[in-house]
């Protein structure tokens, strides 16, 4: 029986209904009712699907040329993926998910952990507290959403799977209230592989120890799914158990690595246009160094052809680059990364991608000196045009200002012949309202 006990944490999982496809809704009242699926870069394969398109049998990265027949009989709607506007709007539900509480992790762009023990007084009960949040998320946005409510987040995570699949809870679960013998029941229909951490492999390995369901594992003892399995799994069963082993995080740990790449929209040949789009990829990863204010020490620079591509030569390679210094200044990060390009760069050679990943990450400011170390001013100059370079470009826009290398034409860039406007963060894209 899970039972919550005065002030231990309570928590609740706000989990985005299908996101992309959601997002596009907001702005094309049209699409309701109709499948629409949102593709990846370069228009390659569905990375979201709306309830439509997945009854129609349309799987998650399904290749959208393999799909002309459905869209053809069913009048499927592809999408070419807006990150800008996904982006944006999952900042303002986020905005208004704090309005519930201060106590808010942001997990991913469409998923959020609430603690929410200390709004209780505030509501009648958790299930009307998370009523009230899809109805103001929905109000305020647009996005339609999901509460799972537990005393853990394996738990929470779990009471938003069922929130989801089952109608009659109309959208909000709070599992600590459910009866333990329906709880016990209704866990037991459930895959073990819908488990919060418990990836196909796990799960395969689970089912042939006899454990085929969420029931199943929550009755095991940790320490022998600890002996058997990892420590990982131990706290995984010990949280559906009741016993909290995963704090909130109020802010996200600062990511070890940042990788940015991307496939081209047309097959690169030239060293120049190369440098374009590594230049581009650079400014893009420099921005996220600067914004968890972190220093990078190396970066690594790789090239690739076409792997299913039988009519040419193949051809990949990447290099490490040391920085004299530490450094999240785009314009040593984009010099760094073109003298490593121009080191594995091979004629001859149709290229289908590029891209760096920044290595040796660590706080801005807290790195040992060099007695190389640019002068103090020069330093502080770096940080102050750094300062004005986003300030820019989140005013008026990406790349209002950029580096000269990542060039004007950009014939390498993805494709994304159905990309829909920038709806809330151009002024040119703003949807237009008509009166009769």
């Amino acid at each position: 029986m899970l039972s919550l006990e005065q002030g231990k944490p309570l928590f609740a999982l706000v989990d985005c209904n299908n996101f992309y496809c959601s997002c596009e809704r907001v702005f094309n009242p049209k699409l309701e009712n109709r499948p629409v699926v949102v593709l990846s870069n370069n228009d390659g394969c569905a990375i979201a699907r709306s309830n439509e398109a997945k009854a129609l049998g349309i799987r998650m990265g399904e290749p959208w040329f393999k799909l002309r027949d459905l869209v053809k009989h069913h009048g499927i709607v592809g999408l070419s993926s807006n990150y800008t506007l996904y982006g944006d709007m999952s900042q303002r539900v986020m905005q208004v998910l704090r309005g519930f509480t201060p106590d808010v992790e942001v997990y991913s762009i469409d998923e959020s952990f609430l603690r929410i023990e200390r709004m209780r007084r505030l509501w009648p009960s958790y299930t009307d507290m998370g009523q009230a949040i899809r109805a103001r998320v929905r109000q305020w946005t647009g996005i339609p959403v999901c509460v799972g409510i537990g005393p853990t987040k394996t738990l929470a995570k779990l009471a938003n799977h069922i929130a989801k699949k089952n109608p009659q809870f109309d959208g909000v679960f709070d599992l600590a209230s459910y009866r333990p013998a329906q709880l016990d029941a209704l866990l037991a229909k459930i895959d073990v592989g819908e488990v919060w951490g418990v990836g196909r492999r796990i799960a395969e390995r689970l089912k042939h120890a006899g454990i085929h369901t969420v029931q199943d594992l929550r009755l095991m003892s940790p320490k022998v799914v600890r002996a058997h399995f990892s420590v990982v799994m131990e706290r995984t069963v010990s949280e559906l158990q009741g016993v909290p082993c995963l704090e909130l995080e109020d802010i996200a740990p600062p990511k070890k690595q940042i990788v940015s790449s991307k496939s081209f929209g047309e097959m690169v040949a030239s060293l120049e246009e190369l440098s374009e789009a590594l230049s581009s990829y650079v400014t893009r990863a420099a921005e996220k160094l600067r914004e968890q204010g972190s220093v990078c020490g190396a970066l690594q620079v790789f090239v690739m052809t076409n792997q299913f591509r039988t009519d040419g030569a193949q051809y990949s390679n990447g290099i490490v680059i040391p920085l004299p210094n530490p450094s999240n200044n785009t314009l040593d990060l984009v010099q760094a990364a073109l003298f490593g390009l121009k080191a594995i760069y091979r004629r001859g050679y149709l290229y289908k991608k590029t891209g760096v990943m920044l290595l040796d990450l660590a706080p801005a400011g807290q790195t040992q000196a060099s007695l190389f170390d640019p002068l103090e001013e020069q330093a502080k100059h770096s940080d102050a045009l750094m300062s004005v370079l986003d300030g820019l470009n989140r005013k008026f826009g990406r790349d209002t200002l950029c580096v000269a290398a990542s060039g004007t034409t950009r014939r390498w860039v993805a494709k994304a012949e159905n990309k829909t406007p920038c709806y809330t963060t151009r002024w040119g894209e703003l949807p237009k309202a008509f009166a009769r």
